[in-house]
């Protein structure tokens, strides 16, 4: 099963969703790794992009293992977009992500994230501005509507297609829900029966048949997977041979678990430095180990540190004895 976005064209269409905080570049390499046929970077404020806020670069700062990789972009203005789009073009992006699905209240007193989806004409206008400065696909993220009452996503999607936006993601939910209730993958066949492009499924994929029943409720063309990915970077893959063969891939090893993690925090540490490293690798910490024996204990040890080293030794000390039970 394979996905084009216009010219790019990848191994299989499950998708990682771009997170704040979480889809930097440790963990897109770790998950594109494990068989993600795309990962998209953090939200981007377009604004601070062009100032070239140094925390800004390196969100958007990708590496060779990663390719192709999306940059997601928000604002609200269409010249501003433009230009933050051109910048990530010239630092190698393969494709543009516009975000109008962000909820957070921030983002949307600001006139962008699923604000956005309120005003379809500025909505137009900042595609179109995308759409023209850069020679990229570039793609539209968005949520069903604002409220239950303005669920205008299939109307958007066609304003979308007319602007020349090649791919379009759907998260199941308005801006309204945030991150309650349940997304509703039905609705997403609406968007779909409207646009000709590829539409992408999102929201609550945490299992295999989740996956499965989402692209039977929505027909869609993919998934994207977001807080199912947590503390589980080879999930993404999973789900992707499982769409394509039926087979439902075991979860790795303990063993190779900890290799991942180590790795993960090893990575966000050269990444980041030493202290910011470790307060924003401690919540991978967390996810990695939720729901194994004694790891609450562990998580609250971790988080009173900030040395690197004191944190990789009390992983593995944490590990030792998981490890011999399972291999026991």
């Amino acid at each position: 099963m394979t996905l084009c976005i216009g010219p790019v064209k990848l191994d299989n269409p499950v998708i990682l969703a771009p997170m704040s905080g979480v889809t930097d570049m440790p963990f897109r390499r770790l998950v594109k790794g494990f068989g993600a046929g795309l990962v998209v970077s953090e939200m981007i404020a377009s604004e601070a992009m062009i100032r070239a806020n140094r925390q800004t670069l390196k969100m958007s700062t990708g590496c060779a293992e990663e390719f192709p990789m999306a940059v997601q972009l928000a604002g609200c203005e269409p010249e501003v977009m433009a230009e933050a789009a051109r910048l990530n073009a010239d630092r190698g992006a393969a494709i543009i992500d516009i975000n109008m699905g962000c909820p957070v209240k921030k983002v949307v007193k600001g006139d962008a994230g699923s604000a956005l989806m309120k005003d379809e004409a500025l909505a137009g206008r900042i595609l179109e501005a995308v759409v023209r400065a850069v020679d990229l696909p570039v793609t539209l993220k968005m949520r069903t509507g604002w409220d239950e009452a303005n669920r205008n996503a299939p109307r958007l999607a066609k304003i979308a297609e007319d602007a020349g936006i090649r791919m379009i993601t759907v998260h199941g939910r308005t801006r309204a829900q945030l991150y309650t209730g349940r997304a509703d993958w039905s609705f997403i066949r609406q968007v779909k029966q409207a646009v000709s492009l590829p539409v992408i499924g999102n929201g609550d994929v945490t299992s295999f048949d989740d996956a499965a029943r989402m692209l039977e409720l929505s027909g869609a063309d993919g998934v994207m997977i977001g807080r199912g990915s947590y503390g589980r970077p080879w999930f993404p893959g999973q789900v992707a041979e499982f769409l394509a063969t039926g087979r439902r891939p075991a979860d790795p090893p303990l063993s190779v678990q900890l290799a991942v993690l180590l790795d993960h925090f090893a990575a966000m540490i050269d990444h980041y430095g030493d202290e910011t490293g470790c307060r924003l690798g401690r919540k991978h910490v967390a996810w990695y180990t939720k729901g194994l024996a004694g790891s609450a204990e562990f998580r609250a040890a971790v988080n009173q540190s900030l040395a690197p080293k004191e944190v990789q030794a009390l992983i593995r000390r944490y590990y030792d004895p998981l490890l011999e039970r399972e291999a026991a």
